[in-house]
């Protein structure tokens, strides 16, 4: 009895070894890094993906480092591991724009990323106070630069801050419409927001999925999106093109990256994960939920929208004279 008990601890012991190396090689969760507070629209995407990719990666934790405009969260991912255990959300913010509106940078948003998926590629909407656009007799896009150009001066635009995609975008059209409009940034969207809404500033640029409650409410006045091509969800809203501005074109996106030096079988892997979860009906209902459309895409093609829009904001931040020290 006793030798038989004594095989059986041997076997389990030895079993356990064995087991040993694969659950250090599996190195615990995986990690996504959220470079923004929690709450918002890619928080809750990064969230609705993490629950979806359990099947296929194991337990899946979001974190949240916000600030600095994505670049502390971004600057995580950056210096971790290269093992696919830390992804982390690219914006247009942290990695199309900070790179030419800070002047130290903690990371370098070409070299220390890989890409994996794009998540979401959504218009931004030019809304008006509803109230202000009733008063001033303002229902389109010219209505606005004709009133603005009789009124030098007079109209002015909230941001989420200087150098954000609100006030690039501003900056873009008072430039191209030629009108003397004044910005004023806010600490954050949500601010911004607000101010619009209580009629401290006339007009923002901001992004469909933020903006649309409120739209579909009365509270806003939407008088274009800023993408070529008409929205989905608001399909009668005509682009800043078709009401006469043209070349105007600029859009939030967000997507997955790595650490560079990941394994290209690894990136591969969690692209495959990724891409089959935002393909899910019930990811994509989610996403449609949040107004938002899920976007899978290849590393490649990820990598190649990310370097081309890192290329068209060098001039748009040097056309609005934006810096942040």
């Amino acid at each position: 009895m006793k030798s038989s008990i004594i095989r059986k601890l041997a076997a389990a012991l030895a079993a356990a070894t064995l087991c040993a190396p694969v659950l250090a090689q599996d190195g615990g969760p995986t990690r996504i890094v959220v470079p923004f507070a929690a709450g918002g629209p890619i928080d809750v995407t990064a969230r609705v993906l993490a629950e979806a990719v359990q099947g296929d990666l194991g337990t899946v934790i979001i974190e949240n480092r916000p600030g600095a405009g994505g670049n502390i969260g971004s600057a995580v991912v950056a210096k971790a591991a290269p093992d696919g255990k830390t992804l982390g959300v690219a914006t247009l913010a942290s990695h199309a724009v900070n790179p030419w509106l800070y002047k130290s940078m903690p990371f370098d948003a070409e070299k220390d990323f890989e890409p994996v998926t794009l998540m979401v590629y959504i218009p931004n909407v030019l809304v008006m106070n509803s109230e202000k656009a009733r008063e001033l007799n303002i229902n389109g896009v010219q209505d606005l630069i004709a009133y603005a150009k009789a009124n030098p001066g007079v109209l002015n635009y909230g941001s989420g801050g200087n150098g954000s995609g609100g006030h690039l975008a501003g900056e873009l059209f008072r430039r191209q419409a030629g009108v003397d409009v004044v910005h004023v940034p806010y600490n954050g969207g949500a601010p911004a927001q607000l101010a619009l809404l209580s009629g401290d500033v006339h007009f923002t640029f901001d992004n469909l999925a933020t903006a649309a409650p409120n739209i579909r409410a009365g509270k806003l006045k939407a008088l274009a999106v800023t993408t070529t091509e008409r929205s989905r969800e608001l399909p009668d809203l005509p682009t800043m093109q078709e009401a006469g501005m043209k070349n105007f074109s600029i859009s939030t996106w967000w997507g997955l990256v790595v650490t560079a030096g990941t394994p290209a079988e690894t990136v591969e892997k969690l692209n495959a994960a990724f891409t089959k979860a935002m393909k899910d009906p019930k990811v994509q209902e989610r996403f449609k939920g949040l107004l938002v459309e899920a976007v899978p895409s290849t590393p490649a093609d990820f990598g190649k929208l990310m370097a081309d829009e890192r290329a068209r904001y060098k001039e748009i931040v040097e056309l609005a004279g934006a810096r942040v020290d």
